[in-house]
């Protein structure tokens, strides 16, 4: 074999060993059979040779699995795994001896051998290792001094080598700082750090399933199921993530063991009989704290329920399992979230909507559990995914929950999160507007929480509560409309109160929110440094509270008059769009406009920006005949946004006078800016866009 393929192979950089192993698998396709028995000295060479570094048993097991990949070597019988020396039996010797080097990539390529040894032979290289895999995770599973080979006193050094973590690549640098500062062996070994060689011996557990395929299905005991089981409730998230797959190539041993019932269906699928605690294990994956976890969860949940052969044998697991996945098809994380959604269109083949309703109990009960979730991403998902039974699911199906769920989205009304807040705001809206009867009691309880947040600092929460608004109207109309519309009166009177300095956060910390979280500025009080909340290195999900009452609320500070403003300039808007309240949205205009007369305070833009966003809304809610007659209030305002130093501002008015222009014809606006201003002309037709 070429030495100039051994050399990349054997590279010390990971680009080299790639394009090596591609020119390998070039070259065995062409090669004649004395060229590969060469090529198959070299490697038993780089493998048994002594004092050879970790690249060049990575170079070896790699070059051997391209040359069973590509079919190039003759198992003859079953005897030659027994002993001698067949290229077979020493590459599976090798193998077993380099599941505990102490290189975790020549590990994984180890396990990865086997793999393919399994596919090519058959399951007697499983029995060969299986003990030496199985005794690896046992081993490996429980973390201690003594098991890592590490001494306290040697945990302490700076220059201990700490066990490798278990994602791919290099050790957790955040870890070992951690560990290292720490006199406390206990806390040194927290739930972010490495696990010696349980991921790469779970890794070859997984390459070896897949290539036994269905015939591994023989060997799926309870011995085997309390190992994965054990690890896929392990503090460790890495570990508990790596379960999750060896668990995706598990259940695939079932796929082609069709049945005529459910007894021979259990006497023929291991996995099919092992399903209830199966389907268990899954939800627990799919409702996991960390997304890597529950995108693995998602996998392995799909790969389970496509390997049943029919809708019957599925239907025993869905109670546990469709809501679970139909929640994170909302969850923040878009892995996750495209993931499950198409697993939930193989799944349930376009019946997913007659599936909640069948199972609407357990799904109601899961969302409810969810709103509780330490995550702020599952309290999220939890109020997109209520506000979904209100809008798409039968009514009669959802009706004997609806008290249960309002009560639940009042609470999540008060969450830490702004983005929870929002989402459960949208949530009611959705309810209030599908069941109004149910609902009307919760009104009370409802308004201030709607109110409060059209007065939001979060601009996308204001324009929820708009939306949330107007489906009550939408619901009710008559008196409900009345107040409505007198608390939109209220609040444009509101801007006259409006400080000069306007501050958007005052006492808020300026940086960018985490997690959606607002913070207190930092300053030398102890107070604020101590008993506060911990964040997890890489987790997507702090331990945020869900709120205690309508005003104990963490990290929120008072509306200023100019947000009460622009929140009930989108909730007129929203109004407009609803032909019968032309009337009384019309009575209102003139008010918007007066609001916007008041400019000394900072944020003038911001509100401008809103209603150079809104105006076109009005105009196609209004008709171009009412509209027309409310422009000219608007023209100042909106070229003074034009020229504003607010780069969203400017770019807002911009695109408020392109949509006019279309809406209601070019000669129409441009008349009307001629006859308002004239001076406005120049600015107007310099607009690129501008429809002719």
């Amino acid at each position: 074999m070429a030495s100039e393929i051994l050399q990349k192979l054997c590279s010390k950089a990971k680009l080299d060993r790639d394009r090596g192993y591609s020119e390998l698998e070039e070259f065995i396709s062409r090669c004649d059979q004395d060229e590969i028995i060469n090529a198959q000295q070299d490697f038993i060479r780089l493998l048994s040779e002594p004092d050879q570094g970790w690249e060049s048993r990575h170079g070896g097991l790699s070059g051997a699995r391209c040359l069973f990949e590509q079919g190039k070597i003759a198992i003859e019988d079953d005897g030659e795994l027994d002993g001698g020396s067949s290229f077979a039996y020493l590459m599976i010797e090798s193998s077993m001896l380099m599941l505990d080097h102490e290189e975790f990539r020549v590990r994984i390529a180890a396990g990865e051998l086997l793999g393919v040894l399994c596919k090519v032979i058959g399951v007697e290289v499983y029995d060969r290792c299986r003990e030496q895999i199985l005794n690896g995770i046992r081993c490996n599973l429980e973390r201690n001094c003594d098991s890592l080979g590490l001494s306290e006193d040697a945990l302490d050094s700076p220059s201990t080598e700490q066990p490798e973590s278990i994602m791919f690549g290099s050790p957790n640098t955040s870890a070992r700082l951690i560990e290292r500062r720490s006199s406390d062996s206990a806390q040194m070994l927290h739930d972010t750090a490495g696990w010696k060689s349980l991921e790469t011996y779970m890794k070859c557990l997984q390459s070896v399933i897949l290539g036994c395929g269905n015939k591994f299905n023989d060997y799926v005991d309870q011995e085997l199921l309390d190992l994965i089981f054990e690890a896929l409730t392990h503090t460790n998230r890495f570990v508990r993530e790596t379960g999750f797959y060896v668990c995706s190539a598990l259940v695939k041993c079932g796929e082609g063991v069709e049945n005529d019932d459910d007894a021979e269906l259990e006497e023929r699928n291991a996995i099919y009989r092992h399903g209830k605690i199966f389907s268990e294990y899954l939800g627990n994956g799919l409702a996991d704290n960390w997304s890597q976890v529950r995108m693995a969860g998602s996998v392995a949940t799909r790969n389970f329920l496509m390997s049943l052969p029919s809708e019957e044998a599925r239907e025993k697991f869905y109670p546990i399992l469709i809501p679970r996945m139909c929640l994170n098809r909302y969850y923040m994380a878009e892995g996750v979230r495209i993931y499950s959604q198409e697993s939930w269109r193989q799944v349930t083949k376009g019946e997913g909507k007659h599936l909640v309703e069948k199972y609407i109990q357990q799904v109601v009960e899961f969302y409810i559990q969810a709103t509780d979730s330490n995550n702020h991403a599952v309290r999220e998902a939890a109020c997109a995914c209520i506000a979904e039974l209100g809008s798409k699911i039968d009514k009669a199906a959802v009706s004997p929950y609806v008290t249960k769920l309002l009560e639940t989205l009042l609470i999540c009304f008060n969450d830490d999160s702004w983005p929870v807040r929002d989402a459960a705001c949208i949530a009611c809206g959705h309810f209030v507007l599908c069941f109004p009867e149910e609902s009307r009691s919760s009104l009370p309880a409802l308004y201030p929480l709607f109110f409060n947040n059209l007065q939001d600092n979060i601009p996308s929460v204001r324009q929820g509560a708009a939306v949330a608004i107007t489906n009550i109207v939408k619901a009710y109309g008559g008196a409900e409309q009345d107040f409505v519309f007198s608390k939109i009166k209220e609040g444009f009177e509101k801007i006259k109160e409006q400080p000069a300095t306007s501050e958007k956060y005052e006492n808020l910390d300026k940086s960018p929110a985490t997690f959606g979280v607002v913070k207190h500025l930092r300053d030398n009080d102890m107070e604020l440094h101590s008993n506060q909340q911990m964040y997890s290195c890489g987790s997507l999900a702090p331990k945020m509270g869900r709120g205690g009452g309508c005003m104990d609320h963490k990290f929120r500070k008072p509306p200023q008059p100019w947000e009460l403003v622009d929140g009930c300039v989108n909730l007129l808007a929203e109004l407009s769009q609803i032909q019968s309240l032309n009337a009384p949205v019309s009575k209102l205009l003139p008010a918007m406009a007066n609001a916007c007369t008041v400019k000394t305070y900072t944020h003038y833009p911001n509100l401008l920006e809103t209603v150079c966003k809104q105006l076109p809304n009005f105009a196609k809610g209004l008709g171009k005949r009412s509209f027309k007659m409310f422009l000219e209030m608007f023209l100042d305002y909106i070229f003074e946004a034009l020229d504003s130093d607010v780069v969203l501002a400017s770019a807002a008015a911009t695109q408020c006078l392109i949509d006019l222009s279309t809406f209601l014809g070019p000669g129409i606006v441009r008349g009307r800016i001629e006859l308002y201003n004239s001076l406005y002309l120049p600015k107007y037709d310099s607009l690129p866009g501008l429809p002719h």
